[in-house]
């Protein structure tokens, strides 16, 4: 009897959604909660960088075509016109890639637009592995990056729930903001835990008494799917939360650590500079020693395929927290 032939991941997968086949998805949350928001708020305003379709922003420019500027492949004059246009009053989003908004135009973020503390929304899509596009797309130091940025506020979303919550907040906020932005088809998780996104907050979504997953991103949907298989061997694991990288809400996290569990924290980021340093620092920072076991992409170039196989390979699937948690117990 011949056996059955496995689907072969085909390029497209490079791009695909890193939603679980059948999970309940929303789509583009960014671009419609923008557009939402701007129909309350005539001071919003849209840029791009010529990729609009690939962060969402074609939901607002298609409503909104008088307040939605393309930029062009220009990243750097991107982040000047936002600057501009936020001095004379208005709310710019301005969304490209994570690697361009990061790597290419760094200074123009600093100089131009955290230095004077103005109200820009910097929108980075496709933030660390959430494309198989090779290390010219993957952004997987970004977090490293901007947290030494004074002034910026840095949000990492776990699903369309906390993107759709945190656009409003953002935009509220005096001074500007980084959002590692998930586009296309979403996961829709937090909903089902009576979790409200909090600017600055995190917040314990499943308490439990053997392990503490300190999680952001999309990586808090993995550690929550890690946490219900666990309960099948016996293990009680909480997941904490922390959307907002920065300003790190220590006094929640230096709550939850201060137990005898074991810590694990998961990060879409490179285990340089990320969550699992932050985490760590803070509770050395506060004289708790505890077992804390980063879950996060390593200290290299990362490779290009199928992103399926991609998490696999760097530790981001639910099963590899699963293995990595038995492991240290």
């Amino acid at each position: 009897m011949t056996a059955p032939a496995t689907k072969r991941l085909t390029t497209s997968a490079m791009i695909a959604s890193f939603a679980d086949p059948g999970q309940r998805t929303s789509p583009a949350p960014f671009g419609h909660a923008l557009n939402r928001l701007a129909e309350e708020r005539p001071e919003i305003v849209g840029l791009s960088a010529d990729l609009a379709k690939y962060t969402d922003m074609h939901v607002f420019r298609d409503a909104n075509p008088d307040r939605f500027f393309q930029m062009g492949m220009a990243e750097q004059a991107m982040l000047g016109a936002a600057a501009g246009l936020a001095e004379v009053g208005l709310v710019p989003f301005a969304s490209t890639y994570s690697v361009f908004a990061t790597r290419r135009a760094y200074d123009f973020l600093c100089l131009d637009i955290a230095e004077p503390g103005l109200n820009v929304n910097v929108v980075g899509a496709l933030p660390g592995l959430t494309t198989g596009y090779g290390p010219s797309h993957q952004a997987t130091e970004d977090l490293a990056i901007l947290r030494a940025c004074p002034n910026l506020t840095i949000v990492d979303p776990c699903d369309s729930v906390d993107i759709e919550q945190a656009v409003p907040q953002l935009a509220d906020h005096a001074g500007p903001t980084y959002l590692r932005l998930l586009r296309g088809k979403v996961p829709s998780v937090l909903d089902e835990y009576d979790y409200r996104f909090e600017l600055g907050k995190a917040a314990l979504v499943r308490p439990g008494r053997d392990v503490l997953f300190v999680s952001t991103g999309l990586m808090t949907m993995r550690t929550l799917q890690a946490a219900a298989r666990l309960e099948a061997d016996h293990v009680d694991a909480a997941v904490l939360h922390v959307p907002t990288i920065k300003p790190l809400d220590t006094a929640t996290i230096l709550r939850e650590l201060r137990t005898d569990r074991l810590v694990i924290t998961a990060e879409n980021h490179t285990v340089v500079g990320g969550l699992s340093e932050a985490v760590a620092a803070t509770a050395a920072f506060a004289g708790i020693a505890t077992r804390i076991r980063p879950a996060a992409l390593p200290d290299e170039f990362l490779a290009a395929g199928a992103l399926p196989t991609l998490h696999d390979r760097y530790g981001l699937s639910t099963d590899a927290l699963c293995a990595r948690v038995k492991a240290a117990l």
